[in-house]
């Protein structure tokens, strides 16, 4: 019985080194990559143009890793920035076994600014396929292919006409969509007594008109006029999908021991909508400045020679007299103009 028993043993030790052996070749298996995916686009040179915004602007062809053995895939187009490694890529996820990629050069341009890249000018970027078999293996990467982009400027605007300066659409301020996506923010100030406002899509009165919604937070085409919460600075977000809009508290002042305030008392600036830019003039004493949000300094802005950097160091003021101030957050620039 025990020699029985002692074989046994042996035999299920026997059977647990197969089977652990099987599954180590199994594992291998799924992690042989027979051939990685290739990518090839139908141009890398692209001089994106709004006229020619329902034209083919790049194909992105490609072909498929193979993993060794017949299972689907799960691959994304990755476009990111050159020189960044790919750290930060916007990605396209595509359908199973699609083979082609075909952007018209609006998505293309819209794809390209929401890099950040600058308008009007060439930029460099990357483009790779990804393939995935699940989120723990089969990771692959195809070629890298190099490529330069001009994109243009994609901003629509809304104006919000109302009692802060008149109701009158001709000059009011302006919402902003960068990228055309149906999302538009601005700042406005509201005086005292004088919070009401409409939002209308041209510098004239006429459909569509949209005003105050079923429940606050909501905007309605031809609705009645919208409040704002308060008076001062605020920053409007609008989405004429959803028809929401929001309101935040948004005041960027300037404060140093050159300015009038010291390091105490912030010097409250104004915002152009038309140029993104935050300015006010005053005078100024040698030393430093800094500008923040709120009046506080969870959000600040310093720099040197021009740049302007989230965080940076004091701004050096050489010379004392009136100048004018401003900067601006989308171009990371500051400017000291003397009067």
């Amino acid at each position: 019985m025990k020699k029985l028993f002692t074989q046994f043993i042996l035999l299920s030790a026997a059977l647990l080194f197969i089977l652990s052996a099987c599954k180590k070749d199994e594992t291998q298996a799924v992690l042989d990559v027979k051939s990685a995916g290739a990518l090839k686009a139908s141009a890398t040179t692209l001089n994106l143009k709004r006229d020619d915004a329902d034209k083919v602007a790049v194909t992105f062809d490609f072909t498929e890793t193979d993993f060794g053995y017949n299972a689907a895939a799960n691959n994304v187009l990755q476009i990111a920035v050159e020189g960044t490694n790919f750290a930060t890529p916007k990605e396209v996820i595509l359908e199973p076994k699609m083979l082609s990629k075909i952007f018209k050069v609006i998505d293309f341009n819209a794809l390209m600014l929401s890099l950040g890249l600058p308008v009007s000018v060439d930029s460099k970027i990357q483009a790779r396929l990804k393939s995935q078999l699940n989120d723990k293996v089969g990771l692959n990467y195809s070629n890298v292919i190099n490529m330069t982009v001009n994109p243009f400027p994609l901003t629509s605007f809304l104006y919000v006409p109302g009692a802060y300066q008149g109701w009158n659409p001709s000059n009011a301020e302006s919402l902003i969509s960068p990228l055309s996506d149906n999302i538009y923010t601005g700042v406005i100030n509201f005086t005292p007594g004088n919070l009401m406002f409409k939002i209308v899509t041209k510098r004239s009165w006429g459909p569509p008109e949209y005003g105050k919604g079923a429940s606050d937070g909501l905007i309605a085409v031809g609705g009645g006029d919208i409040a704002a919460p308060k008076t001062g600075w605020q920053k409007l977000t609008a989405n004429t999908i959803a028809n929401t809009l929001t309101f935040e508290d948004y005041s960027f002042g300037m404060l140093g021991d050159a300015s009038p305030g010291g390091w105490d008392n912030d010097t409250v600036m104004a915002y152009d909508n038309a140029t993104q830019t935050w300015s006010v003039t005053l005078v100024l004493k040698t030393g430093k400045i800094k500008f923040r949000l709120n009046g506080a300094w969870a959000l600040n802005y310093g720099g040197k020679d021009g740049v302007l950097s989230k965080g940076g160091d004091d701004i050096v003021i050489t010379e004392a007299g009136t100048f004018k101030v401003s900067f601006s957050i989308p171009e990371s620039t500051y400017t000291l103009t003397k009067q």
